[in-house]
């Protein structure tokens, strides 16, 4: 089978406790067959037009030679690389798809300047660039697509040679993207962007960057019936109870690549987990951890560990990894899954899987200061080069860089977590992803780790919709050299500055804490931030 689920522990005892009901309900054939009142009445109307993903497959098909035929001429035209602007839902799917496949793809999910500025200046004569925003008017991906305009036309090449967009009908980038004579691909209206893996938002850049396409959609349709019958042997219901019914709900998911041959999937399964469930004050917060994490050897009461290997059901569990979910399979039966078990979390957590209510508040924040341009609040004080600002209840009590974090986890609830957002090029600095596991051992509960601002997109619905219990260190940077956005009063970094300080402010009106740490220079900052941690 493509797909093996194993369970012991509280979760077992969720999926005995829940697993009936969910069949008597009716609850596999009812998605299959897209029945929008599984989520209840308030949930209806949006569920209505968000249950395309079941039949991804079967609308995604007759894509594959398209995609197939425009990879061939721009190998012929001698394009060899492709990059992605995309955020969230259609840059996590493309980027777990292409490195699984050992394909190459840039991904730029990020409005940082160096980061942006580094992905123009490799290889720009031989890219073609795949823009893909679901409504058109992501600010991220349409500061992204104005840059490679430029960039094509400065360089003697025509954009509409090597642009192609993805998005949905009639969307204000479908209508002027095609009056450009841009290549356009669009993707099924009915489909939400975290759950659009397998759709155009998926498919079109993993497939120009060589990714076989019908090998991926074939794993996924093997899984169609086992999906949609409603018996006890069904995955998805079995993997919706084990992560959503635990009694009480082990609300923190900790997700865990151990030995599976995929490659971040945990990232993709996280913004999909966080951004439908963490809502009206509930919510499951994946956390993505290495197999050496502190929290797994912490003994959290709250912790609901799913390791994805690549033998589940066959390995024995040991003192290590009993009351543990196992889970592996091919790459496309654990895509679609994975969006049936969310769906039937949502049911179980009695919350509407297919809204972000909270998300569109910090892009108003961001507009906000963009338009009024205020001056940044001073520091309330600079240690070894690092800015620190924050919430009264974190800088208030803070005099120096060590008391400011001290200060900050001694806000974390018992049943809390932290929230580590950088906002800094994650291609030039991957080594503060280090920081996750000091502050874990030192905060001894969760730590999630989010680049900014794809995190936005992604678990940051969670953090403003969800369990009131996080606490939250921003680490932003001072941009070495900034970047203009054509055609745009802003540039990217006073963009990614904005989208930082609106985050941060609505998460204040919220009441949760937070401590921003600013990096005027982060090779050498960073020593000095591991010295205070530690």
């Amino acid at each position: 089978m493509s797909f093996r689920i194993a369970v012991s522990g509280a979760a077992a005892d969720a999926v005995r406790r829940a697993l009936p009901q969910l069949v008597a309900d009716q609850v596999a054939s009812g998605i299959t067959s897209l029945d929008p009142a599984l989520w209840g009445p308030a949930a209806e109307e949006e569920a209505a037009k968000r249950l395309g993903w079941t039949e991804a497959v079967a609308v995604s098909r007759p894509l594959v030679p398209e995609i197939v035929a425009l990879r061939d001429e721009l190998r012929a035209a001698g394009v060899d690389h492709i990059v992605l602007a995309g955020m969230g839902g259609s840059s996590l799917a493309p980027e777990v798809i292409t490195r699984t496949a050992g394909v190459e793809l840039t991904v730029l999910d990020s409005t940082e300047p160096g980061q942006v500025r580094a992905a123009l200046a490799d290889r720009l004569a031989s890219t073609a660039l795949v823009v893909s925003s679901k409504s058109g008017s992501t600010v991220e991906t349409d500061s992204q697509r104005r840059v490679y305009e430029q960039a094509f036309r400065d360089a003697g090449i025509d954009p509409a040679t090597r642009i192609v967009i993805v998005t949905d009908p009639g969307s204000p980038l479908d209508e002027s993207a095609r009056a450009a004579g841009y290549r356009v691909f669009n993707a099924d209206p009915d489909v939400g962007g975290r759950y659009s893996a397998l759709t155009a938002f998926g498919l079109v850049p993993s497939g120009l960057a060589g990714v076989d396409l019908d090998e991926i959609l074939d794993e996924a349709e093997a899984m169609e019936l086992p999906l949609a019958v409603d018996i006890d042997e069904n995955p998805g219901l079995i993997l919706g109870a084990a992560i959503a019914a635990t009694a009480p709900l082990r609300d923190k998911l900790a997700i865990v690549a151990d030995g599976t041959h995929i490659v971040g999937f945990a990232d993709w399964a996280e913004q999909l987990i966080a951004e439908s469930t963490g809502k009206d004050g509930t919510g499951l917060l994946p956390v993505v951890l290495e197999p050496s994490a502190p929290e797994l050897s912490a003994g959290l009461a709250d912790l609901q560990v799913v390791r994805l290997v690549d033998d589940a059901g066959t390995r024995l569990y040991d003192d290590r990894t009993r009351g543990e979910i196992h889970v592996s399979g091919t790459l496309g039966a654990q895509l679609i899954v994975w969006e049936y078990a969310t769906a039937v979390a949502g049911r179980l957590l009695g919350i509407n899987p297919f809204d972000q209510p909270d998300v569109e508040s910090a892009k108003v924040a961001a507009r906000g200061l963009l338009d009024a341009r205020p001056e940044p609040a001073p520091a309330a004080f600079v240690a070894e080069g690092i800015e620190v600002r924050g919430t009264p209840e974190v800088i208030g009590a803070s005099s120096d860089l060590p008391s400011a974090i001290e200060v900050l986890l001694e806000e974390l609830p018992t049943d809390g977590y932290l929230s580590v957002q950088a906002y800094v090029d994650r291609v030039a600095h991957p080594e503060l992803e280090q920081l996750r596991a000091l502050l874990a051992a030192k905060a001894g509960r969760p730590v999630t780790f989010g680049w900014g601002p794809r995190f936005l997109h992604s678990t940051g619905q969670f953090h403003k919709g969800g369990p009131a219990v996080g606490v939250f260190l921003q680490i932003t940077q001072r941009p070495a050299e900034d970047l203009a956005i054509p055609d745009r009063p802003f540039t990217f970094g006073e963009l990614i500055a904005a989208q930082a300080s609106g985050d941060a402010s609505v998460l204040a009106e919220h009441g949760r804490p937070v401590l921003t740490l600013t990096l005027t220079d982060p090779a050498e900052n960073l020593a000095a931030l591991v010295a205070a941690i530690d």
